[in-house]
């Protein structure tokens, strides 16, 4: 197989897997948790994951932050040793495992739920059996494509499908609470989006 017959085959399987996350109203009802938590309550959005999955993590929280969503990105096991702290009273968590069985995001739950008991709790994940999705309040499927990495182990697949589930949670929020250039401007001074912005607005 060339490259370009790969490039071509690994393209179809990931645009397939996009096509084919289930929407249900948990989507819904996670936008409307963000909105409550955060923009009602004055709480953040507290994001976590272990391994590849906790970049994606990282990488939503940060997008949040920017489209004026105040978010956090909690390493699970740096959890255990004091970062815990970080968790408030009003707060939304976002917790992400392909597997629904990654022990420190399990873990990471009944430390939330012992010092927040009402904490809400959303979901991302593959497996809709899991003790995640048993935990959550919220969760959103990604469909449980089989990855394209050829042993079918290294995450590739499952993470294109978090951080697209990412997007759809970050412009529902941004749409819904009326973001503008002006308040993007004001979260960007450097680099060229930051220049952009401030010259839209």
């Amino acid at each position: 197989m060339t490259i370009r017959e790969s490039m071509q085959q690994i393209l179809d399987a990931e645009a397939k897997a996009l096509l084919a996350i289930p929407y249900s109203d948990d989507y819904d009802r996670a936008v409307e948790l963000i909105i409550e938590h955060v923009h009602r309550r004055g709480g953040k959005l507290v994001t976590s994951g272990m391994g590849k999955a906790g970049q994606i993590a990282m990488n939503i929280a940060t997008t949040f932050s920017s489209t004026g969503t105040p978010a956090v990105n909690l390493h699970p096991s740096e959890a255990q040793h004091g970062d815990l702290g970080v968790l408030q009273p009003n707060d939304v968590m976002l917790l992400i495992s392909n597997s629904g069985r990654t022990r420190e995001v399990l873990e990471l739950v009944s430390l939330a739920r012992n010092l927040y008991p009402d904490i809400p709790l959303i979901g991302i994940t593959g497996n809709p059996d899991s003790e995640l999705t048993r935990l959550t309040d919220v969760t959103l499927l990604t469909g449980g494509a089989p990855e394209v990495c050829p042993l079918g182990l290294t995450p590739t697949t499952s993470t294109t499908m978090m951080t697209v589930i990412g997007d759809i949670l970050v412009v529902n929020v941004e749409r819904l609470i009326g973001f503008t250039p002006q308040q993007y401007a004001k979260r960007h001074h450097g680099g060229y989006l930051g220049h952009k912005s401030r010259q839209e607005v």
